[in-house]
């Protein structure tokens, strides 16, 4: 989940036209839901690209025994990344961090040279590398992968695949590809605002079903997306059906998708 405070003024995505979300979020603001939902802790993921933000949600965690840990954002391209990475790696509620690719023209930015240092700074440090990625980026993620064999890579809301028109096939192909790399994992999240109308458990269960069977109930693990995700629906209504799906699908492995795959996953700290 995000939280945000517009004050901040580093959240260069975020602007009037996104309506109901331009406001302040809390964990507070939610956590009624949650925990009706059986969350007990959360992870907090940025939302803007600036290292600030990640101080901002560190100080959260490290006061807040609701917040397991952060997945955080550095600039990869600054010449002392490596060092800036390795530093807040110290705190070990950093569990990972998540460049926002999908926001950059260049689809290829994140195999270039320059970010190398800064991968190699997240693989010894035992982070997490968190996917922002789009259906275009899919491919680009299965390089990476095969780059960093040793690193884990969580893909993001399953690749955002567009379940709104149903043209799902180049992403299923692009999702089979990528899990071939066993260093990868998938988030069940995000799917509604991907969807239009297709929001019934049929059309989401179309991308539920084939990312578990690519990636396997072990490498899949559920996100709230939540606030992006009120756009399209509500907490509750979100973890209602994907509780529904993997009671369908994966019957067996409910406690590993909605728990356990991200407490390995994401295992640096005891927090988690």
């Amino acid at each position: 989940m995000h939280i945000w405070r517009l004050q901040r003024g580093d959240y260069d995505w975020l602007t009037p036209d996104l309506g109901s979300i331009y406001r302040d979020f809390d964990i507070k603001d939610v956590w009624g839901e949650a925990e009706t939902c059986g969350v007990r802790q959360v992870i907090l993921v940025q939302a803007a690209a600036s290292a600030a933000e990640t101080d901002f949600l560190l100080d959260v965690a490290d006061t807040d025994p609701r917040v397991a840990g952060v997945v955080g954002w550095v600039d990869f391209e600054a010449g002392d990344a490596a060092e800036q990475i390795a530093r807040r790696a110290k705190n070990p509620h950093l569990l990972g961090l998540r460049p926002m690719i999908a926001d950059l023209s260049d689809p290829l930015w994140i195999l270039q040279d320059a970010c190398a240092p800064a991968m190699e700074s997240i693989q010894a440090n035992e982070l997490v590398f968190d996917a922002h990625a789009h259906p275009d980026l899919v491919p680009v993620m299965t390089r990476l992968a095969a780059r960093y064999p040793n690193l884990p890579i969580v893909l993001n809301h399953a690749g955002k695949p567009p379940i709104a028109s149903a043209e799902l096939d180049v992403w299923r192909d692009d999702i089979s590809e990528l899990a071939r790399h066993e260093n990868v994992s998938c988030k069940l999240s995000g799917l509604l605002t991907e969807a239009g109308a297709r929001t019934d458990d049929s059309a989401i269960g179309e991308v539920a079903e084939h990312i578990g069977a690519c990636f396997g109930p072990e490498r899949l693990l559920w996100g709230s997306d939540w606030p992006v995700l009120t756009l399209a629906g509500n907490y509750k209504g979100w973890a209602a059906q994907c509780e529904r799906l993997v009671d369908q699908y994966y019957p067996d492995h409910s406690d590993a998708i909605f728990s356990g795959n991200a407490k390995r996953i994401y295992s640096r700290n005891a927090g988690v």
